[in-house]
């Protein structure tokens, strides 16, 4: 059962992430691949009306940002901030660096930090602050501009 949602908000977290690839690009959607994981969603722009010139590369620059997830390092509880009522160490839109303090997991009385194991920019944070976590787990998704 816990899997499951886990892996429902993943899924919910990536669907966002292509409604936003959608609205940043005009025209008939043709298709877009956002994957973390063996999760993947993917979306197809229609084919360009006639007489509209096809464009059959998309510039190195202009790809869509591969999307990872930073994981539970362990089981135990999530907690967004360093104390309860504290700003959280990240939210949706902000950058990271690698190897930054993005959560905490808290195990057997012990407060281990979760850092992010690459840079990027925080796209989704798919578990509440409190919540029980699973080893393995993805605690947070990470745009990576420009890697496919």
């Amino acid at each position: 059962m816990r899997q499951t949602q886990d892996g429902e908000a993943l899924v919910a977290a990536l669907g966002r992430e292509a409604e936003r690839l959608v609205a940043a690009r005009p025209g008939g959607l043709r298709r877009v691949r956002v994957r973390s994981g063996e999760v993947a969603v993917e979306l197809e722009w229609d084919p360009a009306p006639a007489g509209v010139p096809v464009v059959d590369q998309v510039p190195e620059a202009a790809e869509p940002a591969a999307t990872a997830a930073v994981l539970a390092p362990m089981v135990g509880t999530f907690y967004q901030g360093p104390e309860p009522g504290a700003a959280p160490f990240v939210r949706v839109g902000d950058v990271v660096a690698e190897g930054a303090v993005v959560g905490i997991v808290e195990a057997m009385k012990m407060m281990n930090k979760v850092l992010a194991d690459q840079a990027g920019t925080v796209a989704a944070v798919p578990v509440r602050d409190g919540e029980p976590v699973e080893f393995g787990q993805p605690l947070l998704l990470l745009e990576r501009a420009g890697v496919s």
